[in-house]
């Protein structure tokens, strides 16, 4: 096996380049599960998960020792019962995977639905949101096709309902505006190796009052043991033994999520947006356009872009990796349809892109695509260039 070069361009949609200070964390000496030390720094983790989400002061939050979709599964295993209505908002495949685990846990699932592209509309959700839903659950930022989906729109409806709303955010926390309280998010969780560029491995969750409240009058015990939220508790707040929790992994974490909130959220919203800008700019001249139509509706964090016409997406992605470029294409139906070019954490930079637009240009014989890549970084604000 050949020796890989110390800086490979990870351009995916997740996982994303870890942050230097996450990774310098990872070789920290191993601590046990039940440290003093690591509890005082799951304290801490707790306490800025709580600015991410933009949570109520005591909101409990924690990390569950498993990537997004261990996130998405312990939201339906602890406030879903058997029988229970659940509303799912399904426009792409992360949307779908909400409704087959929910339907897992006994649930009776409707959807709401949108074409691939579109986003969900709220009065779709309106339309079927009757008395008996107990809850409604929705992706933030469709990973699948690049779309934002209007959390607060919906969330304004399902606040007067009576149901809990569970939100997939794993696109869009710590990188797009969140607002747990003020929107009325029941359950929220996203992936460690998303927006904030730690490694794979952990799902960062908060869960309000309200869904605690769900949960303590379960008629049933939760069926998934490894991510009960009493348990949990019990070890993130009562400080005794649940599992053994992946404690460097903790460390990482921890140093990644400080970083990000070093930088601020707003301006790393900033950051994303004139990143795709620059990209989307560079690659129009070659046929790049993008998926999504209206511009609201697009995921500043996943940019998707249509591929030109006659574009050889397998034998380009594979000929860049070569390079040490990572791309990813469509999945499912926009496979050979789409690049979705990831724009989270470390990947929003300029220097990746720069050696993508270097890379892309010699292979497409265009000469010039790197030069309009360094135009379109100067026609945006020094503060792209300056983090």
């Amino acid at each position: 096996m050949s020796d890989f070069p110390t800086e490979h361009v990870l351009l995916t949609p997740g996982p994303t380049p870890i942050h230097p200070r996450a990774m310098q964390a990872l070789t920290r000496p191993m601590l046990g599960h039940m440290d003093p030390e690591v509890f005082a720094l799951n304290s801490d983790i707790q306490a800025d998960l709580r600015v991410m989400y933009g949570t109520e002061p005591e909101t409990f939050t924690a990390l569950l020792a498993g990537t997004g979709s261990l996130g998405m599964e312990a939201g339906f295993a602890n406030l879903v019962e058997p029988g229970d209505e659940v509303l799912v908002c399904a426009n792409g495949s992360f949307g779908r995977r909400m409704a087959e685990m929910a339907a897992r846990y006994g649930a009776k699932v409707r959807l709401v639905t949108a074409p691939l592209g579109e986003a969900i509309r709220p009065q779709d959700v309106a339309a079927q949101l009757t008395d008996d839903v107990r809850m409604v659950a929705v992706v933030h930022g469709e990973t699948s096709t690049g779309v934002l989906n209007p959390v607060p729109e919906i969330a304004e409806l399902v606040r007067s309902s009576g149901a809990l709303f569970t939100v997939d955010a794993v696109t869009t926390a710590g990188m797009e505006p969140f607002h747990m309280r003020d929107w009325g998010v029941d359950y929220a969780y996203t992936g460690a190796q998303k927006c904030l560029s730690a490694p794979p491995g952990l799902a960062p969750i908060a869960v309000s009052e309200r869904a605690f409240a769900r949960f303590g009058a379960r008629r049933t015990p939760t069926p998934l043991w490894y991510g009960d939220l009493g348990g949990l508790r019990d070890y993130w707040v009562d400080h005794t033994y649940h599992h053994t929790v992946p404690v460097n992994l903790h460390f990482a974490f921890q140093a990644a999520l400080c970083a990000a909130l070093e930088e601020g959220l707003e301006h790393r919203q900033r950051r994303v947006r004139q990143m795709g800008r620059v990209i989307t700019r560079t690659l129009e001249p070659l046929g790049f356009s993008p998926y999504v139509r209206r511009p609201e509706e697009r995921l500043p964090t996943v940019l998707a872009l249509r591929l030109p016409e006659g574009f050889d997406d397998a034998a380009i992605r594979g000929q860049l990796r070569q390079r040490d470029i990572s791309v990813t294409g469509g999945l499912g139906p926009t496979a050979g349809v789409i690049w979705r070019l990831g724009l989270m954490g470390e990947s929003a930079r300029p220097e990746p892109y720069r050696r993508l637009m270097t890379a892309l240009g010699d292979l497409l014989g265009d000469r010039d695509l790197a030069d309009r890549y360094e135009h379109h970084l100067q026609e945006e604000t020094r503060e792209l260039v300056s983090v």
